[in-house]
């Protein structure tokens, strides 16, 4: 537990993690039989519910799906990294490998690296030798993706080409890793698209592109401001009191220094967590507080945020 946690705090803590909600996990595998018996339900009955009807259901499980996958990596609902992998493995999503996705996220922990380029795999700021070798048109995408309206228009095909910009450079220097991670997770997406081919309405170009990509452009607007540039890395990092449904499709990573601070905290304890210590988190975070994501619509739908630019790497 965080050092910075006075004796109180972490006995509240503690008190938490003793519930027998917190030692069954009991939501969380309830959660995780939900979204995949929702994929095979959906998919199975696309028949009945009509092309675009089934699009529009399953967009939100396939966000959902990225959320479960975040809570399995850290060691939700079981301890054991193994099979956590195995539940989190399928391919719903499509694009990232569950073990890509684990290993990158588990370095963007490192809160003394959030933000900088290089160092924070999920860093959205460009260093100032990147800023000055790309063209106008890169400038132009990368501040149309600090405005809410671009992250969702260009995120998702951004964050995809640096994907296979990075991983086709693994693949060419032959890292064993990298081939054995993308032939498995590929024969699985393959025996995925095979099965939407032979049992649902849906065309497999359909899913690749009309479901899974609008999900993963919904999962972008988690991450849209969820860290900042700052000197002190606990001011770094958002609370975002956002109202129902994100904080459903989200998992509550809405309170996302909570989560920083307390990453082992399963997500239905984070909000209780928050409520119980809200000044105390506001102090912490600088005042790093945003009044849910229609907020961020509304003063950055088509206003930058912040610049591309990282101000001090």
């Amino acid at each position: 537990m965080p050092h910075y946690f006075d004796d109180v705090h972490r006995k509240e803590i503690d008190t938490l993690r003793q519930r027998f909600t917190a030692r069954t996990e009991w939501p969380t595998w309830l959660l995780l039989i939900g979204v995949y018996g929702a994929w095979f339900v959906l998919i199975l009955s696309s028949h009945s519910l009509g092309l675009w009807g089934s699009t529009l259901l399953l967009i939100p499980v396939v966000v959902l799906w990225l959320s479960v996958q975040h809570e399995l990596l850290h060691g939700h609902p079981t301890r054991w990294p193994a099979l956590n992998k195995v539940m989190g493995y399928a391919p719903f999503a499509v694009w990232y490998p569950y073990t890509l996705y684990r290993d990158s996220h588990l370095l963007h922990h490192r809160d003394e690296d959030l933000t900088i380029p290089g160092r924070d795999p999920e860093s959205r700021y460009l260093s100032a030798e990147h800023w000055q070798r790309s063209s106008l048109f890169e400038k132009g995408a990368h501040w149309l993706n600090k405005t809410v309206l671009g992250r969702f228009a260009l995120g998702a095909p951004l964050a995809l080409l640096g994907l296979a910009r990075e991983e086709l450079r693994r693949l060419k220097a032959f890292e064993r890793q990298a081939w054995l991670m993308w032939l498995s997770h590929g024969a699985l997406t393959l025996l995925m698209l095979l099965f939407i081919a032979h049992y649902s309405l849906l065309p497999v170009w359909h899913y690749l592109l009309l479901v899974s990509v609008p999900a993963l452009s919904i999962a972008m607007i988690r991450s849209f401001y969820e860290h900042r540039p700052h000197a002190a890395p606990e001011q770094r990092t958002v609370l975002n009191e956002a109202a129902w449904p994100w904080r459903w499709l989200f998992l509550n990573l809405n309170l996302h220094l909570v989560h920083h601070d307390l990453p082992g905290l399963p997500w239905y304890d984070l909000p209780r967590a928050y409520r119980a210590r809200r000044a105390q988190w506001l102090a912490r975070s600088g005042g790093f507080l945003v009044q849910g994501y229609g907020q961020l619509w509304r003063e950055h739908g088509l206003k930058a945020i912040d610049s591309p630019r990282h101000p001090f790497h």
